[in-house]
């Protein structure tokens, strides 16, 4: 480790009392290689590491002294913003010259000035008779809008609705760019040229993905990147990569159009009534063999696209700001379009829908690692981190998935461990006696043992189900059984669900996949984590079927690369919900028999954290009613 960082990690960590983590300052000397030798890093970090500090450290020191501009990613924007505001920022306090750190968002992320004082065609009803929510927010964002400095939309507290927000902010297609007579006062322009201008860029995933996919170079030219929460970012890239279209949402915005500009979209609104029919008679699900009828009515929409673009653009006498508005509103169409005509060998695409909702035509990449590499990766030090980038004991499946295996800089894998006692703090239960899970739902059995789980530990249940089905089947047989609160996920907003749950250390909180990541409750409210069974993707996904084809066309282990390397990483994030803290102990209990039995349970098993491992349900029993013991010895 370079002496400089050592001693820049020390100030940081001695000015608001931190331990010394040796995990950390490995990680800290592996960044500041692979910056001043150009090489990609996938580094590992339990959790614990620090490790927003074990690459902020090395990253700011160099962007600073050597003239770097070096953009950092996450996941999340709650991660982004605590990068900005808490991480950062104590970096730069230890700093000899400070670092220039700047927050980058979407373009509709930040308010509108041009917008607030009128300058944009409000389309919704807004207000009538009787004083609206949506009005009363409107009213409260115009009051904000005089006295915010960044007009971030997470600065505002509490916040407003979606549909309010969205009549104080534009998109990138809807600004009307340097025309525009608030150009001086613009948020988002503020916070571009911030940007341009900083040592180090925070933002988002779905940023990157922007700059990777499309033709916007969102982020400029930078001369590093670092990913956090890396484990997600192909499949948010992919995700902001496709593209959707149906009829009605073709029909909204003809009417849209038609109402702001003032041309004809009649062809536009008849080409959707076409598409609809088409979609009506298709099955969901992944399209193999685009049929004629199809190929023939997504022609009809682009010719009335094409029709409709030169209809804006010949409009005279409307205002620059309408006819960006109409623009913007068929360019949704025109996106679609673009990705449909891309090869149908490397893309998905299907068709979806539910009871409440239409035919949607879906259009998806098949493989985004190419992108990636080619749109972020190239020829640029990159340092890819979380906590779970090891699968089946390996890093292949993310340098092969994020394409960093197609560029020319040495790939080194590092993983730091965490400072945690893994092995002395945690039990990893596997209910090897129970029959395989059912097919869909929840066994009894699995239901007995969860239940004698919850109850040997009193509480304190984290339950993670691999569907709504299972999950409320597992709350109704919890709240029978259990005389402690039971929240359920869809019951109320899932932070206020995790808030409630973490303010009682003896309430259980179910849910399904989106609670298997991210929720970091510390101390003995999340003492036991159970997990139904091993999340294997549904084949009939119509990427995960995709992915599997084109795998196995290849010659190579679809199951492994597809559906295991996914289950085996979402069990890995699952387990990490358990220790937060270097002083909490618990359990996490696998109710999956499969684990023990088949071949692939290994594979699971070497991905999951060190925990204590066992199979024996009397023993695990006893270990959650002792650990319920100590905690009642505690409080007398």
């Amino acid at each position: 480790m370079s002496d400089d960082d050592l001693k820049l990690l020390n100030r940081v960590v001695d000015a608001f009392g931190g331990d010394r983590r040796p995990g950390q300052e490995r990680m800290v000397e592996a960044v500041g290689h692979a910056l001043d030798y150009d090489e990609h890093l996938v580094i590992q970090a339990g959790t614990g590491t620090g490790k927003s500090l074990g690459y902020l450290v090395p990253a700011m020191r160099r962007a600073v002294e050597d003239g770097f501009r070096i953009v950092v990613s996450t996941a999340t924007l709650a991660l982004q913003r605590q990068v900005f505001l808490k991480d950062a920022p104590q970096v730069n306090d230890q700093m000899e010259n400070r670092a220039r750190i700047a927050l980058l968002k979407g373009w509709n992320n930040y308010l509108c000035v041009h917008k607030v004082h009128g300058g944009y065609p409000d389309h919704d009803v807004l207000f009538d008779d009787t004083p609206t929510e949506t009005g009363r927010d409107i009213i409260r964002l115009r009051k904000w809008a005089e006295e915010t400095e960044t007009g971030d939309r997470d600065d505002l507290i509490p916040g407003v609705s979606d549909r309010a927000w969205s009549q104080m902010s534009v998109s990138t297609l809807e600004c009307i760019g340097p025309s525009c007579p608030m150009r001086a006062e613009c948020f988002p322009q503020r916070a571009r040229d911030e940007a341009r201008e900083a040592h180090i860029v925070i933002t988002n995933h779905a940023m990157l993905g922007i700059h990777a996919v499309t033709d916007n170079q969102i982020l400029g030219d930078f001369d590093a990147l670092i990913v956090d929460e890396a484990h997600d970012l192909t499949r948010i890239i992919r995700s902001q990569a496709t593209r959707r279209l149906s009829s009605p949402s073709i029909k909204y915005r003809a009417r849209r159009i038609a109402r702001v500009a003032s041309v004809d979209t009649s062809d536009l609104d008849a080409s959707a009534t076409s598409l609809d029919a088409v979609l009506e008679a298709m099955n969901d699900g992944l399209i193999t063999l685009r049929s004629d009828a199809l190929l023939e009515a997504v022609a009809v929409v682009e010719s009335a696209v094409t029709s409709c673009a030169r209809a804006i653009a010949d409009r005279s006498g409307i205002e620059a700001a309408e006819k960006k508005i109409a623009q913007a509103a068929l360019s949704e169409v025109s996106d679609f379009l673009t990705a449909w005509s891309r090869d149908p060998e490397k893309s998905v695409t299907w068709v979806s829908r539910s009871d409440d909702s239409p035919s949607f035509l879906n259009c998806a990449p098949l493989d985004v690692s190419g992108p990636i590499a080619d749109g972020l990766f190239h020829d640029v030090p990159v340092i890819l981190t979380s906590a779970t980038l090891q699968v089946g004991g390996r890093f292949d499946a993310t340098i092969f998935d994020t394409g960093l295996n197609l560029t020319e800089q040495a790939t080194i894998s590092h993983d730091v461990g965490t400072p945690f006692e893994l092995g002395r703090q945690g039990i990893l239960y596997v209910a090897a006696h129970l029959p395989p899970p059912e097919r869909s739902g929840v066994s009894s059995e699995q239901l007995e043992e969860l239940i004698a789980l919850a109850q040997a530990s009193g509480g304190g249940l984290l339950a993670l189900f691999s569907s709504k089905k299972a999950a409320q089947q597992g709350a109704d047989a919890l709240r029978q059984a259990l005389d402690v609160p039971v929240f359920v996920q869809g019951d109320d907003q899932l932070p206020s669900l995790i808030q409630s749950f973490a303010q009682d250390e003896d309430s259980c909180l179910v849910g399904t996949l989106s609670l298997w990541q991210g929720i970091d409750v510390r101390g003995r409210a999340c003492r036991l984590v159970a997990i139904d069974r091993i999340p294997f993707p549904v084949p009939s996904d119509p990427i995960i079927a995709a992915r599997t084809r084109h795998v196995a066309r290849q010659g190579r282990n679809a199951f492994v690369e597809v559906s295991l390397n996914h289950a085996a990483l979402l069990m890995s994030q699952a387990a990490g919900r358990l220790l937060r803290s270097a002083d909490d102990r618990g359990m996490i209990a696998i109710l999956d028999s499969r684990m023990a039995r088949k071949s692939y349970g290994d594979y699971i098993m070497r991905t999951l954290p060190k925990l204590w491992p066992t199979r024996d349900r009397e023993q695990a029993l006893a270990s959650l009613r002792t650990l319920q013991g100590n905690r009642k010895s505690d409080t007398t």
